[in-house]
């Protein structure tokens, strides 16, 4: 059966870099994928074009895909839209109404970009880190919320909720990665000072009996931040709630040198063997390039091959996918972002694609 696959390039890159990504679909096609593919519009264009972020006509679309590929949301333009209306509230709007609650976050090193990182080659040379971030609970959607005046002057609140069944399904996610990994789970949160860390351990703790076979070590988030920089190796899969996961994804991203490398996923709960996604590259928008044929569509590309593993359960297309980004590298083929010397060929976003194309 044919695989439905919705693409909504959204806004600045996000459109050439989601264009190199359709293009990689269509060699796929090629070779015994069999998806088809319809873009939408989503986040500031689909507010130009239709006053919201997301449509229930896109949102419709989206639940009835079998995967979701996103470019990038989000300008300077929009930033005196009301909140509810910015181009990130559609994809918010995607995640919750999806019920995409497991952020996969891979924080990679290809061999021939170690140089690119700041820390030193031998520290990150072939890394390999997934961070699994709960994406739908926390301090981001917990109530009470808000600013309010009062007698001492302004107040802010934001309160952070877990319930235990949020916890143990971010956590089975983890574990279960963690099989086909290396078989090493780190929790990560901060029981020594807040309460939900205190739950999110013992849940975490109590959800591993089923694991038993992969190994399981408890960390405080701060001293997290320290070992991803001191020692990144030393780490398989880190599990961690939404702002922790928000932070140390971002502090492992740049382990890597550039975020136009970076893949992500939101997962939703396992259904028949499946679980529904959104993959999208961990840049922005980048307004700035946009339109000139400068972006990096190496973390788009990577995110379709995520898709293709986790989602489509095409691993041996993702593992193409991932054999031809390597070989390019290797090679010497830069985008602006990664172009670090001479010895090396700068080429632009489409040319970026036909390379890797011709090497799947």
């Amino acid at each position: 059966m044919s695989s439905k696959i919705l693409v909504l390039p959204g806004d600045g890159i996000g459109v050439e870099v989601a264009d190199q990504a359709i293009r990689v679909i269509d060699k796929l096609n090629e070779l015994g994928l069999d998806a088809t593919y319809e873009k939408e519009l989503v986040g500031g264009a689909s507010y130009d074009a239709n006053g919201e972020p997301l449509t229930s006509e896109v949102l419709e679309k989206a639940k009835q895909s079998d995967a979701i590929l996103l470019g990038a949301v989000g300008g300077s333009k929009w930033d005196d839209v009301e909140r509810s209306k910015r181009p990130e509230a559609g994809l918010l709007g995607l995640r919750k109404e999806l019920e995409l609650f497991a952020n996969l976050r891979p924080a990679l090193v290809f061999e021939a970009l170690a140089s690119a990182s700041t820390l030193k080659d031998e520290v990150v040379s072939n890394l390999d880190i997934m961070i699994v971030r709960e994406l739908t609970g926390g301090v981001y959607f917990g109530q009470p919320r808000g600013i309010e005046d009062t007698s001492d002057g302004k107040k802010a609140v934001d309160t952070q909720v877990y319930y235990d069944y949020e916890i143990d399904r971010i956590a089975r996610v983890a574990f279960d990665l963690a099989r086909k990994r290396n078989n090493k789970v780190t929790s990560v949160e901060k029981a020594n000072v807040m309460e939900t860390g205190v739950l999110w351990r013992q849940v975490v703790k109590d959800t591993h009996q089923d694991f038993s076979d992969v190994q399981l070590e408890n960390m405080l988030a701060d001293n997290c931040a320290m070992q991803l920089v001191r020692n990144p190796k030393q780490f398989d899969v880190i599990v961690t709630d939404n702002l922790f996961g928000d932070l140390l994804s971002d502090c492992a991203a740049m382990l890597t040198g550039s975020l136009g490398m970076l893949p992500s996923a939101s997962l939703g709960a396992e259904n028949n063997g499946k679980r529904h996604g959104l993959f999208e590259p961990v840049h922005g928008s980048a307004p700035d390039i946009a339109g000139q044929d400068k972006a990096n569509p190496i973390a788009t590309i990577l995110s379709l091959s995520m898709m293709l593993k986790y989602n489509l359960n095409q691993s041996e297309l993702s593992d193409k996918v991932e054999s031809a980004v390597q070989k390019v590298l290797s090679e010497g083929f830069r985008t602006g972002d990664i172009y670090t010397s001479e010895n090396q060929t700068l080429v632009s976003c489409s040319k970026m694609g036909d390379l890797i194309i011709e090497r799947i």
